[in-house]
């Protein structure tokens, strides 16, 4: 132990919610005090609780902690040292942490939502009262992403990010490639295992995921929090069909947030500068080990200038993996806990007068490949028109698959052209924006015979 340790106080922790992740916090911290104590050179302590369900949270925690049902006492209370806010939402909890922070006390947060939506305000208002806010809990559960982006990689300039970073969604997409399952069927086995909650639109509509991208691009780019200009699009249209055949052209389809930094110079050549700020399906080559992250794991590649490509990989929820990143964050505050504020480590990695208002782009603005499936009428000519179309709109074919659209149509449907058949085509990158144009102008066409399906492809090489 480090000399004078003995003697030092130990900090005072306040916890806010005792659920899930709050009771895994108060249990790994007990366990595993001493291996604690000996790396923050001084003991942690959780001395406060603050819980609705007075009951519950007495049964958790017994006599190690005062238990309260007004989490205002615990902020209010001159001895804590440290506010953990574990209630989640925007609401009352966005609320505490500003009071917690005007009351001095440092703050650790799992809350992504908070953060994604108020992270300017809250760490403007941290850094004017010198107090800390930690949050690595909120992005990737107890994988130690924000501390890699924030610290491991500083000397890099980061140029893309994407993650599998919602659990539930990479159940579901897990379960209906390998066992052929549609989207509804797959939900409903996700909620019976409690990997998806009973009112799933958060995640498998790609807003949690887009909470953790919008942190994560903060961080890797120097700018503000934006969660309003992200582009959201879920899993809830994907078709075990197009889970099919992207395997069969060597592609895997994971729910990426995707955050890239694009400058002039590029390809195509009217592709704009700015970052690039997205979370939506994404067909990914099968050999990436990305690629091959199954069920409710998590797992993200950052793409730096010097380092290459690194894959963080691990539990992105769960009690006692998230409360490894809420603990994690405790002894990173009490460590720098009487340091000068000037030389703590920036909430964002860079310093708050660096940050920069470089423009998020709008969607149409975005640069990737597409994944293509055109149901379309079994005649001459059809194909000739779609990739005329595309030709014309200066978007190249990568490659490109016919398969019979409908096994069960009857001979006289496909001897009078009829009968339907999938188109798949997979495109090199391109604007959104005149992708868009392309498709408006296919789905025109009377042998289209159905909406166009569109999935954008990331080669993350």
């Amino acid at each position: 132990m480090p000399c004078g340790a003995e003697t030092m106080k130990p900090i005072q922790a306040g916890l806010l919610g005792i659920g899930t992740v709050g009771s895994g916090t108060f249990n790994v911290l007990q366990r595993n005090q001493e291996e604690i104590q000996r790396r923050a050179g001084r003991g942690i302590h959780i001395t406060m609780v603050a819980d609705l369900d007075t009951a519950r949270a007495k049964a958790i925690v017994g006599d190690s902690a005062q238990v309260v049902s007004d989490a205002r006492a615990v902020i209010a209370n001159p001895a804590i040292d440290i506010v953990i806010e574990l209630i989640g939402g925007y609401g009352i909890a966005r609320t505490l942490v500003m009071e917690s922070i005007a009351a001095g006390k440092h703050v650790v947060t799992a809350n992504k939502a908070l953060l994604a939506v108020h992270g300017t305000e809250i760490f403007a208002a941290a850094r004017a009262r010198g107090v800390m806010v930690a949050f690595e809990a909120a992005v990737a559960g107890g994988i130690p992403i924000i501390k890699a982006l924030r610290e491991g990689l500083t000397a890099n300039r980061i140029e893309w990010i994407a993650g599998i970073i919602n659990g539930t969604t990479n159940f579901i997409l897990s379960e209906m490639r390998s066992k052929g399952l549609d989207f509804d069927v797959a939900l409903k086995e996700a909620q019976r295992l409690g990997y998806a909650e009973s009112d799933p639109t958060f995640d498998i509509e790609g807003i949690d995921a887009a909470h953790k991208a919008t942190i994560m691009s903060a961080i890797a780019f120097g700018i503000p929090v934006q969660f309003d200009k992200a582009y959201i699009e879920g899993i809830t249209k994907l078709q075990a069909a197009d889970i099919r055949y992207a395997e069969q052209l060597g592609y895997r389809i994971k729910l990426l947030g995707i955050t890239k930094r694009r400058a002039g110079g590029g390809s195509p050549a009217d592709a704009a500068d700015g970052i690039e700020l997205r979370v939506h399906p994404t067909l990914v080559p099968a050999q990436r080990l990305i690629a091959n992250v199954e069920g409710a794991m998590n797992a993200v590649v950052v793409h730096g200038d010097a380092v290459g490509s690194t894959l963080h990989y691990g539990k992105g929820a769960g009690a006692e993996p998230t409360a490894s990143a809420v603990i994690a964050d405790l002894v990173d505050i009490t460590r720098l806990h009487t340091a000068d504020p000037d030389h703590r480590v920036p909430h964002l990695a860079f310093q708050p007068g660096a940050l920069q208002d470089t423009r998020i782009l709008p969607i149409d603005e975005v640069v990737t490949a597409f994944y293509l499936r055109l149901q379309v009428a079994d005649q001459a000519g059809v194909l000739a028109r779609i990739t005329g179309i595309l030709a014309e709109c200066d978007i190249s074919i990568d490659a490109l698959l016919q398969r019979p659209g409908d096994a069960g149509a009857s001979h006289e449907a496909r001897a009078e052209g009829q009968a339907p058949t999938d188109v798949i085509i997979l495109t090199h990158d391109t604007v959104e924006g005149r992708m868009n144009k392309a498709i408006a102008q296919m789905q025109a066409l009377p042998t289209v015979l159905a909406p166009i399906v569109r999935i954008r492809k990331e080669e993350l090489s």
